[in-house]
């Protein structure tokens, strides 16, 4: 049979009609009523098995309202995990919260095409869901590298509103890798299939700001010669990642707000209101709060933005990140056609030790020049830029940066250090592996440990041996 379904319905009569029907239908179906299962599972030592094979659950209209929220409960925990249909045969009413679960509603009489229409349905919804869930995380276990507490944070925060149309404000220094959050939103939304389109604020001079995010007609004004699409236009559908929203003029600011609240906008020289489906997601290096003091920046336009901010961390506070981040842009090289570059240790320090005003983006610029320069090479502190080389002379031994006295200093917001610690670990067996050649014994050596303490820690940190 094709698929399993739980039936619950009251009414005996009406229970075996709609068994009777769906049995015909060539579905398996299994009845209860508020009582227990009548005909089929769960029984003695079947209930585990049954309980995931169900496919629906088909909830007839002869309970009373007040009881289908206990009934519901009760199939919850017999590990029933499907999707719920109402079904209306006989009249009956349904409680809201059972109305709000429910996918979709059937008739009676039951129609055969209505049915298949239905699981072709879900089964699309569970395809798209498992493929929003396969390229969200792919997106962000390739983009957003780091297991620091920070980061760990970002995609957290990332995971809960992704699936939602809020509208995201995302704050960080320059380099830090904003537009990438942006588009790992993208990415886990939705929205994914549809255009992600970017835009710099900061970059587009101000008399053509407009035109580039709404688009103009032709003649509209010197040198519109035809008819253009705007941004909004471009990403119907998908995400508007605007860019440096702090640098927007005061009066493109004003008509920004009134698409957002609209959710229509016109072209540059027509007065011809178009309607608009994106969801934006706006970033920022600068502190828009001081800005709305100064009078550059309207305080209601930031409250529209800013319903779900993301703090993305300077590199100077996720020190521990730096060498899964050197090993995604190795693997961005050879991608690239490069021969990717080892650093020993103490470039290794040197690079933990720098405060990378440019942050990850800094980063990549070094590794891909270092790669250009010395293609497949060994890197040591001699290789690298003097700005970094005179970063070693502050350094500890595992690349941390030290007080005249020898302490490690402590970040001025503080850290956690536990995830700290965590990650200097991870970053040290990573780097004993690397100069081992992925052999463990040999990293345990370098590492001064047993070799079954190590293969503990690589299991703790997910490591592939």
């Amino acid at each position: 049979m094709s698929h399993t379904l739980l039936l619950l319905e009251e009414d005996p009569a009406r229970r075996h009609e709609l068994a009777t029907v769906l049995h015909f239908a060539d579905y398996r179906v299994v009845a209860a009523d508020r009582a227990g299962v009548v005909d089929g599972w769960p029984g003695e030592g079947e209930a585990a098995d049954e309980a995931g094979a169900v496919d629906l659950i088909l909830l007839g209209s002869g309970f009373s309202v007040d009881w289908q929220p206990e009934l519901l409960a009760t199939v919850q925990g017999w590990g029933v995990d499907a999707p719920l249909v109402l079904c209306h045969a006989g009249g009956g009413r349904w409680h809201p919260r059972v109305q709000a679960a429910a996918v979709g509603e059937l008739r009676w009489p039951l129609r055969q095409v209505e049915l298949a229409e239905l699981f072709a349905r879900l089964g699309r919804q569970r395809e798209q869901s498992v493929l929003w869930a396969r390229s969200g995380e792919r997106e962000l276990a390739q983009r957003l590298a780091g297991s620091s507490a920070a980061m760990a944070q970002v995609r957290n925060m990332i995971a809960k509103v992704a699936r939602s149309d809020a509208s995201v404000l995302i704050l960080g220094e320059s380099g830090t890798g904003k537009e990438i959050v942006a588009r790992a939103l993208h990415a886990c939304s939705d929205r994914f299939e549809h255009p992600f389109v970017p835009v710099n604020c900061g970059a587009i001079p101000p008399e053509l700001l407009e035109s580039e995010l709404f688009g103009h007609e032709k003649g509209a004004f010197t040198g519109a010669f035809t008819t253009r699409q705007g941004r909004f236009e471009l990403a119907e559908g998908g995400t508007l990642f605007l860019d440096e929203i702090g640098d927007m003029p005061l009066p493109m600011q004003v008509k920004l707000l009134r698409v957002i609240q609209e959710r229509v906008f016109e072209r540059v020289g027509s007065n011809r209101s178009l309607p608009t489906d994106v969801r934006i997601i706006a970033a920022t290096h600068r502190n828009l709060e001081a800005l709305i003091e100064e009078g550059l920046f309207r305080e209601d336009l930031y409250y529209r933005l800013n319903v779900f901010p993301i703090e993305v961390p300077p590199l100077r506070e996720r020190r521990g990140d730096i060498p899964e981040l050197i090993e995604v842009w190795s693997r961005e090289m050879h991608r690239r056609g490069y021969q990717p570059v080892t650093l020993d240790g103490a470039a290794r320090a040197a690079l933990a030790a720098y405060d990378w005003p440019g942050n990850v983006r800094e980063l990549g610029n070094v590794i891909e020049r270092l790669t250009i320069m010395h293609p497949g090479g060994q890197i040591t502190p001699a290789e690298l830029p003097e700005r970094l080389r005179l970063a070693t002379a502050d350094t500890d031994p595992v690349g941390g940066v030290v007080a005249d006295e020898g302490a490690a200093l402590l970040p001025v917001g503080g850290l956690d250090l536990k995830s700290h610690l965590a990650s200097i670990e991870s970053s040290l067996i990573r780097q004993a592996l690397e100069q081992a050649g992925g052999v463990v014994a040999q990293a345990a050596q370098l590492l001064g440990v047993r070799r079954t303490t190590l293969v503990e820690k690589m299991r703790k940190f997910g490591m592939q041996r």
